[in-house]
């Protein structure tokens, strides 16, 4: 037995060191910053967020949900408390929102434990706009599209779908086109995780119903896509072919899509590549994050577990990192052109 347990032990100190594998800790302790009606704000450092009068404001948060760990529970905390700065009118989520493989049903327990008891602060009680990740696709997809029945919150009518906003400052809105981009992942239909999943699914159905969605927003709105799948990183993936970019950058230059959001890299990157119109944000570091780096056109990457706050008025988009120790990483101002 005192064998058993030493290699183990010894087998643990091993994948930590050589593997980076992060192991959570097991042992809760008391969210200093867990406060559900908070009436006075705790962290001092949020007080220098920028903030616009009469901005359409929202965050944006990807590949989050592990039960808490991974300082999940403290950035959904955190987020509580960013909201006493900069309140948003909703919540958009890049996909990835359950580990490790999406839920069984309606009912399932990750419902209550990665999501309900997590986001559970009172500014958090805002409509959250989906997209489904590669982890969501190992489960039951149709069940997050029918817990929109069940959720006042949880917003996913189907794979795809799209949503204008009003903006606050004029009478024009944001169009978002919500993307399944799962099934545009050309090596997921030889990947024994994925084939099953994505054969079946008209893809061509999809682009040509973005097209659509593009080609028809005013000239005089946002023009927005949310996604889950990068068409840039700097991260992990950054040497792989990036099928997203091969299926949808024709797109967002054609109609000039002035943002993409989307997750994945379990980082937190803002790229503007060259020679191309869109603004890449990449806001994956719900919990679990990565070494991340930069590329050609980018003008941030983080390795920290934050969520990205944006405020959008008619003529710029802010956007401000903030990390789940209320740190701000990083902040920049996107003209519209």
């Amino acid at each position: 037995m005192y064998k058993l347990l030493l290699i183990t032990a010894l087998t643990i100190i091993a994948c930590k060191k050589h593997d980076n594998i992060e192991l959570p800790n097991t042992q809760k302790t008391p969210n200093q910053f867990e406060d559900l009606y908070p009436s006075n704000l705790t962290v001092n450092s949020l007080k220098e967020l920028e903030q616009i009068e009469e901005a359409l404001n929202f965050f944006v948060i990807g590949d989050w949900g592990r039960q808490g760990y991974f300082n999940q529970a403290e950035l959904g905390a955190m987020m509580n408390q960013i909201s006493m700065v900069i309140e948003p009118e909703f919540i958009i989520s890049t996909g990835d929102n359950f580990y490790p493989s999406g839920v069984r049903s309606t009912q399932d327990p990750l419902w209550t434990n990665s999501f309900e008891s997590i986001y559970k602060g009172s500014f958090l009680q805002v409509p959250w706009y989906i997209v489904l990740g590669n982890h969501d696709y190992k489960g039951n997809i149709d069940a997050q599209i029918k817990y929109s029945n069940i959720s006042r919150r949880w917003n996913l009518p189907s794979r795809y779908w799209s949503k204008d906003i009003k903006l606050k400052d004029s009478p024009i809105a944001a169009r978002f086109t919500f993307l399944d981009t799962n099934p545009l992942q050309d090596d997921y239909y030889t990947d024994v995780d994925y084939k099953d999943r994505v054969k079946n699914i008209d893809t061509i159905s999809q682009l040509k119903w973005a097209n659509k969605s593009f080609a028809s927003t005013p000239e005089n709105y946002w023009n927005l896509a949310v996604g889950h799948h990068p068409l840039y990183t700097g991260g992990k993936r950054k040497s792989k072919i990036a099928y997203s970019r091969k299926h949808l950058e024709s797109y967002f230059d054609r109609y000039k899509v002035d943002a993409y959001f989307c997750g994945h890299e379990h980082d937190l990157q803002h790229i503007a590549p060259v020679n191309h119109y869109t603004q890449h944000f990449i806001s994956g570091a719900g919990s679990k994050k990565r070494n991340t780096g930069k590329i050609e056109g980018s003008h941030s990457a983080h390795s920290d577990t934050g969520i990205m706050i944006i405020s959008l008025t008619t003529k710029k988009l802010l956007v401000q990192i903030v990390n789940y120790k209320g740190e701000i990483l990083y902040k920049n101002t996107i003209l519209k052109k």
